[in-house]
């Protein structure tokens, strides 16, 4: 069993599409017996995830800041709720908990957690499998302009290989699974 914490949007409007892969993700998750580590909001993607992981059993895990417990949109229904004192303080936590991290479509702050736990695994402050899932190409202009960012050197082309681009979520899982279970085995 691997702690997954997952990045995806906490946006209320989210079309149906998105909100249906969160679920199915949490579902996933669930069924292949992890827990799901997320930015402990009830609304958009991230309650929806949270929500189809509990429908599977799951164990879950929020990390939220006191700012938005305050704007009522914590997920009370959590296993587990962890309350910090700002943003930066949660993605602390979310990286001490996590054994993988699983990148779903998002705004502003899914791609701020996103290069957060990217940025520190370049400078080798952790070996934690990052996935990012470009669903229906979703992140496809995102990767296009990090390419053209290797070409001009302002980034090494070995950091691009330490973010796993899938375009399915059973992709997404079955890498997933390969590093939990090397790392269960001491393969690292």
């Amino acid at each position: 069993m691997a702690s997954v914490c997952v990045f995806c949007a906490s946006a209320t409007v989210v079309d149906d599409t998105w909100l249906e892969l969160a679920r199915a993700a949490g579902r996933g998750l669930a069924e292949r017996g992890h827990q799901v580590v997320s930015g402990g909001g009830c609304v958009g993607m991230m309650g929806t995830l949270a929500d189809g992981a509990r429908s599977g059993g799951a164990h879950t895990l929020g990390i939220i800041p006191q700012s938005l417990v305050a704007l009522e949109v914590a997920d009370k229904a959590a296993d587990e709720l962890i309350i910090t004192d700002g943003m930066a303080a949660r993605k602390i936590v979310m990286m001490e908990r996590a054994d993988a991290f699983l990148v779903l479509p998002g705004g502003l702050g899914t791609l701020d957690e996103l290069f957060e736990v990217w940025t520190t695994a370049t400078l080798g402050l952790h070996a934690t499998p990052i996935v990012l899932v470009n669903v229906d190409g979703f992140y496809d202009g995102l990767v296009s302009w990090l390419d053209g960012l290797v070409e001009r050197r302002f980034i090494r082309a070995e950091a691009m290989t330490m973010v796993h681009l899938v375009r399915t979520l059973d992709e997404a899982l079955d890498v997933i699974e390969r590093f939990v279970y090397r790392a269960d085995r001491g393969g690292g």
